[in-house]
This record gives structure tokens, sequence and C-alpha cells, in this order.
């Protein structure tokens, strides 16, 4: 078995191009478009605090449901893409949530608005505040 331990990659035609050839050989894809450029685990009821996250300086609590996740390096621009669902727990119960941009708030490359939906028996169809939350931001920083 082989092993390469290196500290930086840099694509042969451009710094930032470093292309990956799919399992089976047919595709290609550019490894930084496949990366997360933030992921956030954070508590979402009573004291809002971040548990472990990536590119994240801070997280706002903007009212039941509504979180603000504020980006340590911003977003190249406003073409950036967060999954429309994400996972919710509290007192060891599971919700699927459904996460959405904060439509009344313009999208920003410094930070992303989200309002958390639940979408359970026991929530209904409502905001909610939850201990736990998992979130993610795929795009291009600047």
């Amino acid at each position: 078995m082989s092993e390469i331990k290196v500290d930086t990659l840099t694509g042969k035609t451009s710094a930032g191009d470093i292309t990956v050839t799919s399992e089976g050989g047919a595709a290609t894809m550019q490894l930084q478009q496949g990366l997360a450029k933030n992921w956030s685990q954070f508590n979402g009821s009573g004291t809002v605090s971040i548990r472990a996250s990536f590119n994240q300086s801070s997280l706002t609590d903007s009212g039941t449901g509504s979180y603000r996740v504020n980006y340590a390096n911003n977003m190249s621009g406003t073409a950036f893409s967060t999954p429309s669902q994400a996972t919710a727990r509290d007192n060891g119960s599971t919700y699927g949530l459904t996460m959405n941009g904060d439509y009344y708030s313009p999208k920003t490359t410094g930070y992303s608005h989200f309002l958390f939906l639940g979408r359970s028996s026991l929530l209904g169809d409502s905001f909610a505040d939850t201990a736990d939350y998992d979130m993610a931001t795929f795009g291009d920083l600047a």
C-alpha cells in the first residue's frame, strides 16, 4: 500500500484547479467544488452556542427558529448553496427540519440567515428552537 503525505496540493494548470477522477473513471470533478465551505453543529435551545464548526466566526439567535451563521472567511459572492434539509434533535428525538434562507434578508457574502421549520408530529409545522442543529454551506470562498 502506498502513502502520500503533503501539506499543500497545487493544480498543474492553475493553483486552485485540482481534478479528481470518479470511481468508475468516466467523469472528473474539481476537488474544491465538492468541499463544504462552512458547516456547523450548534445548540439552538436555551443558551445558543456553537458546539463544532468550520469557517464560522459566530452564531446569532434572531428569534424562534431563526439563526444567522457568520462566516470567518467570506464567500466570493451570493451564488452559494445550503441544503434545504437539516437535522435537529431535542430530548433524544430526531426531527426533520426544513432549512430555508430568510427571504426577508438579502443574501450576503459574510453570513447566511436561516429559518428552521419543524416537520414532525411533536413540532408540527412551526418554527422551532431545538437542542441540536446541523447545517452546511457549499460554494466558492473569496
